[in-house]
């Protein structure tokens, strides 16, 4: 009976490889590691475009764009479904960017109306994060380095959104709306909303100092931010970045789709200028103070030639000097009747010196 079964799997051997008669076998087997990895790295890619679209859907909705609620609710059940997939075949488990329902950090965040808090599983980095250094010497006991890192992580992951969400502004701007995401008082309002500060150790009465309040309570977020990504070395800093882009997005809506005019003062020159000719693009005040990091610059385009000097032609105010600038052009370029003008005065100098 023994050399029979002997018989009938070599035979097989011959036929099929060794891997192949554990696939026919046993399927479950082929669930390996690599198998694994492929096919949480299948998940996440369409999970991350699940929720850019849902994003998209509320950008949309925020300027007055229908969309059906049917495409929203079946994305939302896809995603759902998608959920669900991933815990049967428990590929997130830990790394699931959602935490258990039972944890305060999702009560509050529910509360709050804020994105669901993504975990920290490592609990020597969790402690760490809550640790001011002022009340441990040991520096890897304390987010002492963790916040330097989690800046470095937040700064990043601002600048890649706005950089994709904002295709058609300068640096310059870029810079402003990183400031507004990134700055103390915005992560220190986070913290806050989380409940983070209210867990954090702190040396005695620094809740009482406003300005030493906002930087620990930012420090936390931050430190939080790099746990977070470092104790998922799978999935950490993809969960970190789309809980951080749902987390801005109410800020970034308030700033609407900041396209400049374009092409404006390319334009306005190809229209007036000649030899000899100036346009001078000047401040026409100081700028002003909008808030940390934001200010509105004032700008007036003038003409000096074609028997001119120093004619205004239109003025325009931006958060920085090059789209302040753009819209001086424009204005001027809106005012027909005195471009004919210019226009007109300008053929006849060049008819005159031919």
């Amino acid at each position: 009976m023994d050399r029979k079964r002997k018989s009938v799997f070599s035979t097989s051997a011959n036929i099929h490889t060794k891997e192949a008669r554990v696939k026919v076998d046993n399927p479950v087997l082929i669930n390996s590691a690599l198998d694994k990895d492929k096919i949480r790295s299948r998940f996440a890619a369409v999970s991350d475009l699940l929720s850019d679209t849902l994003l998209n859907y509320r950008y949309l909705q925020s300027h007055d764009v229908e969309v059906s609620p049917d495409i929203i609710n079946a994305t939302l059940e896809l995603e759902e479904a998608l959920h669900r997939a991933k815990s049967h075949l428990s590929i997130t488990g830990a790394r699931s960017c959602h935490i258990s329902a039972d944890s305060p950090a999702r009560e509050v965040a529910t509360q709050e109306g804020l994105p669901v808090l993504p975990p920290i599983t490592d609990n020597v980095l969790k402690r760490a994060v809550f640790t001011h250094p002022g009340v441990s010497n040991d520096a890897e006991k304390t987010y002492d380095r963790l916040e330097i890192l989690g800046d470095a992580y937040i700064e990043l992951i601002a600048t890649k959104l706005i950089w994709k969400r904002f295709q058609e502004i300068p640096s310059g701007r870029i810079s402003q709306i990183r400031e507004l995401l990134v700055k103390n008082e915005t992560l220190a309002e986070y913290a806050t909303g989380y409940g983070l500060d209210n867990k954090a150790t702190v040396p005695q009465d620094y809740s009482k100092q406003p300005k030493r309040w906002t930087k620990t309570r930012a420090d936390i977020f931050e430190a939080y931010v790099a746990a977070a990504i470092i104790s998922d070395s799978v999935d950490g800093y993809r969960t970190v970045e789309k809980w951080l882009a749902q987390l801005w997005l109410p800020k970034l809506l308030e700033l609407g789709t900041q396209k400049p005019v374009l092409n404006a003062k390319e334009i306005l020159a190809k229209k007036i200028m000649g030899k000899g000719i100036k346009l001078r693009y000047i401040d026409e005040r100081p700028p002003a103070q909008q808030g940390p990091g934001m200010q509105t610059f004032f700008v007036g385009v003038y003409l000096t030639g074609w028997g001119w000097n120093n004619r205004h032609l239109g003025s325009g105010q931006g958060p920085n000097k090059t789209i302040a600038g753009n819209r001086a052009a424009h204005q001027a370029l809106s005012n027909e009747p005195m471009v004919d003008e210019i226009i007109c005065v300008k053929r006849a100098h060049e008819t005159t010196k031919d």
